[in-house]
C-alpha cells in the first residue's frame, strides 16, 4: 500500500547554541499540508530504540553509525553522508509494507504526524481498550489517541442514523425493532466516548497528567467544538428515534382497533350520539360513516407528516454536510493556528537577535 506521507530530508543547519549541533530538517507532505520538522541525530537513536520496543522488533533498515573521531558541524562530507543515511531510514520505514513501526506512537510523535487513518493492529486494540476501560475511570490523555477516539465517535453516530433510517424503511414491526435497538446501542456508547472525549479535554487543558502532551488553546477550543457538535448530533438523533417509536405505536394502536372491527363485524348504530355536536360532515352519516370519514382524515394526516418528514430529512442532510464542512474548516483553522504560533516564535527570536545586534 503506498504510504499517504511523502517524508524526505532535504537539507541540514547548525544551531544556534553555545554548543552547536547538526539539525536534520525532515520535510513532509501529508493531503491537505506540507510542513517541516527539525531533528538532531540523539533523536533518531531515541526513535529507534523506542520504535523497536513498541513495534517488538528492529525496524527493517539500521541507522547510520556514530563516528567518534568526526564531527557533523566541521565536516560537510559526513554530514551529508550521514543526512542521506538517515533519509534512508525514515523513508524505508514509511514504505514497507509492514504497518506496525509506522502505527506506535513513537513515530507520529516523532514526526508531529496526525492521527494515523490506516490503524489495524496495535493502535486499534488500544483504542478499542480505552473504549471499554472508559467505565474504568481512565481519561484520554494522548492528542493523537484523543482525535482517533473521536473519529469512532462520528463512526458510531453515523452508524446510529444508518439504523433509524432501516428502521424507517423496515417492512415489518420485528424489522423496526431490531433496527430501533441497534440505533439505541450506538447512541449509548456514542454517549459514553463523549464523556470520556470531555474528560479527556479536561486533563489536556489543565496538564494535571503526568506525561500528557500540553495543547494549545486554539487546539483545545478546536476540540471543544467538536465534543459540542457530537453532543447536539447525538441529542437530535434520540430525538428522532423516540418520536419514530413513538408514530410506530400510534400505527400499532390504530391497526389494533381496525382488526378488532374487522373480526367482531361492525357495530350496530348506537342511538347515543349528541346531535348538538355533529358537523355539516358527520351529520348526514352514520356510526360506519364517521369511522370512515375518521379513516381518511387519519390518512390524509399521515400522508402530510411523511411530506414533513421528508422535508426535515433533507434539512437534516444539508445539516450534516454543512456540519462536516465546518470540521474540516476548523482542522484547516487549528493548522493555521499552529503555523502562526511556530512562526511567531521564529520572530520572537529574530528580534531578540536583532536587539542583541543593534
Amino acid at each position: 500500500m503506498a504510504p499517504q506521507v511523502e517524508i524526505a530530508i532535504p537539507n541540514t543547519q547548525i544551531s544556534n547554541t553555545a554548543k552547536p549541533y547538526t539539525l536534520y530538517n525532515i520535510t513532509l507532505r501529508l493531503p491537505l499540508r506540507t510542513f517541516t520538522v527539525q531533528k538532531r541525530y540523539s533523536d533518531f537513536t531515541s526513535l529507534d530504540s523506542a520504535l523497536t520496543s513498541q513495534a517488538g522488533a528492529a525496524p527493517p533498515t539500521q541507522l547510520p553509525s556514530k563516528s567518534w573521531f568526526a564531527r557533523t558541524t566541521s565536516s560537510p562530507e559526513f554530514t551529508e553522508e550521514r543526512r542521506k543515511g538517515l533519509e534512508a531510514y525514515v523513508k524505508t520505514v514509511n514504505a514497507t509494507d509492514d504497518e506496525r513501526w509506522r502505527n506506535t506512537s513513537a513515530w507520529r510523535t516523532f514526526l508531529n504526524l496526525p492521527s494515523n487513518n490506516s490503524l489495524k493492529s496495535s493502535l486499534a486494540s488500544k483504542l478499542r481498550g480505552a473504549v471499554n476501560g472508559i467505565s474504568n475511570g481512565q481519561p484520554i490523555t494522548d492528542p493523537v489517541v484523543w482525535l482517533d477516539h473521536h473519529r469512532n465517535l462520528k463512526s458510531e453516530l453515523h452508524d446510529a442514523r444508518l439504523h433509524i433510517t432501516r428502521r424507517d424503511q423496515a417492512p415489518t414491526a420485528q424489522a423496526q425493532h431490531e433496527a430501533s435497538a441497534q440505533a439505541k446501542k450506538c447512541l449509548v456508547r456514542a454517549g459514553t466516548m463523549i464523556t470520556a472525549l470531555d474528560t479527556g479535554l479536561q486533563h489536556l487543558s489543565s496538564g494535571s497528567t503526568w506525561g500528557a502532551s500540553k495543547l494549545g488553546d486554539g487546539e483545545l477550543r478546536r476540540r471543544r467544538d467538536l465534543v459540542s457538535s457530537a453532543k447536539r448530533e447525538k441529542e437530535g438523533l434520540e430525538t428522532l428515534n423516540a418520536a419514530m417509536v413513538a408514530k410506530s405505536q400510534v400505527d400499532q394502536t390504530v391497526a389494533s382497533a381496525a382488526e378488532k372491527t374487522s373480526l367482531m363485524g361492525p357495530r350496530m348504530p348506537s342511538s347515543s350520539r349528541v346531535l348538538g355536536k355533529e358537523t355539516d360532515k358527520t351529520r348526514a352519516l352514520d356510526n360506519n360513516g364517521v369511522v370512515q370519514l375518521q379513516k381518511q382524515l387519519m390518512q390524509d394526516q399521515d400522508q402530510d407528516v411523511t411530506v414533513l418528514a421528508r422535508a426535515v430529512a433533507r434539512q437534516k442532510e444539508l445539516g450534516v454536510a454543512i456540519q462536516e464542512e465546518l470540521e474540516v474548516q476548523n482542522e484547516m483553522l487549528g493548522m493555521l493556528d499552529e503555523d502562526v504560533t511556530r512562526v511567531q516564535g521564529k520572530m520572537d527570536v529574530a528580534r531578540k537577535r536583532i536587539g542583541k545586534i543593534s
